[in-house]
């Protein structure tokens, strides 16, 4: 009996020693990013340099974001939300602050950004940055030609004004399924505060998005990528980066294509997607490992060479290509700059009448 309980006692031992190393080779993290929003080339170095596997899950609203966080063990350790939803998740309880003594890398980040983004992250306590950029008019020139006699957009007046909106329904319009990044800038069409929680002002935005909605072919936040590239619509109301990556699809494409962008000169809203790590991370120690990666100078801007989108990380610029760090349109010179806005988040009784007005404007009653 006692070489009996030995034997199992050394078992046991040697089951939990075998147990914790395979634990320690198997270290993962789980990242849940944007759809087409990084060179997945990154995902292998950081594997191969770390040994950390990444599970990388994608989404294309940050509704579905904010509903998995909120609900709690979504098992995500690092998220990627906009700066106005971020703002809101924070006060929510959803992120942990950062173990910034694990990020020695920080100091790469551009205090420009940083001091936009303490705007949503008082202290940028709970977030990096990974990219920024605005909402505009990505259209298809020869297209728009056609039906407007002009092959440059530069006003918000080719969309929310319906004779001209009309004239390219026929060639397909498609906008983003984000309210919070079309009507702030309906309100500055309006000549209404794009920070207005006003209910007689949302009532004027869902007005003017009533009458310009039966031009638009679809909602939704990713498919105009594919839809400018390919020439089935002529124009999107998009973010930067993504008009960008459909202008060089059709360049790649060589099918006649030309997709151009517009920063529009009434303003547009600046937006910043920001990295956290949510309270209840499974994976808390692997999330910093993988954070203070994309701030490595030459790693993120493998991403922003990729997406076309600017980043937060002042030291990458060296390693971004030519043609977009001297893009004002991705990079603005200071004057596109000086008409960007940003967008605090809602409370949840404007967020109530968000929900409520887009809704009337996507199914259009």
């Amino acid at each position: 009996m006692t070489r009996k309980a030995f034997w199992l006692s050394a078992t046991s031992a040697f089951l939990t020693l075998f147990t914790l190393g395979a634990h320690a080779q198997d270290r993962v993290v789980n990242v849940y990013n944007w759809s087409d929003y990084i060179d997945s080339s990154i995902i292998d170095e950081f594997t191969k340099e770390t040994g950390i596997k990444v599970t990388y899950d994608t989404f294309d609203s940050n509704e579905l974001l904010e509903t998995k966080l909120l609900a709690g063990g979504s098992g995500y350790d690092v998220v990627v939300p906009t700066a106005n939803f971020l703002a809101r998740q924070i006060q929510a309880g959803v992120f942990q602050k950062l173990d910034k003594s694990k990020l020695p890398n920080i100091s790469n980040m551009w205090d420009i950004i940083a001091e936009r983004t303490v705007k949503y992250d008082p202290g940028n306590e709970y977030s990096i940055n990974y990219m920024w950029g605005t909402v505009g008019l990505g259209y298809n020139t020869k297209k728009v030609q056609e039906a407007l006699g002009t092959d440059t957009i530069d006003s918000w007046d080719v969309f929310f004004n319906p004779e001209k909106l009309a004239k390219l329904k026929d060639c397909g319009v498609y906008v983003l399924d984000s309210p919070s990044d079309i009507l702030p800038n309906a309100f500055k069409y309006l000549g209404i505060d794009p920070e207005t929680t006003s209910l007689d002002d949302f009532a004027k935005a869902e007005e003017l998005m009533l009458k310009i909605r039966p031009y638009i072919r679809k909602f939704h936040s990713s498919e105009y990528i594919n839809g400018l590239a390919n020439g089935d619509i002529c124009l999107a109301v998009g973010w930067s980066g993504d008009v960008f990556q459909a202008r060089d699809r059709a360049t790649e494409a060589n099918q006649g294509v030309e997709i151009s962008y517009s920063v529009p000169k009434e303003g547009a809203e600046m937006w910043f997607d920001q990295m956290a790590i949510p309270a209840d991370a499974p994976h808390v120690a692997e999330a910093h490992e993988f954070l203070n990666y994309m701030m490595k100078p030459e790693v993120i801007a493998k991403s922003s060479n990729y997406v076309f989108y600017a980043n937060g990380n002042k030291a990458s610029q060296q390693f971004i290509d030519k043609e977009i760090l001297e893009d004002p349109a991705i990079y603005p010179d200071e004057a596109t700059l000086a008409k960007l806005f940003t967008i605090a988040p809602y409370d949840s009784k404007t967020q109530r009448v968000v929900t409520r007005t887009w809704t009337k404007i996507v199914t259009g009653q």
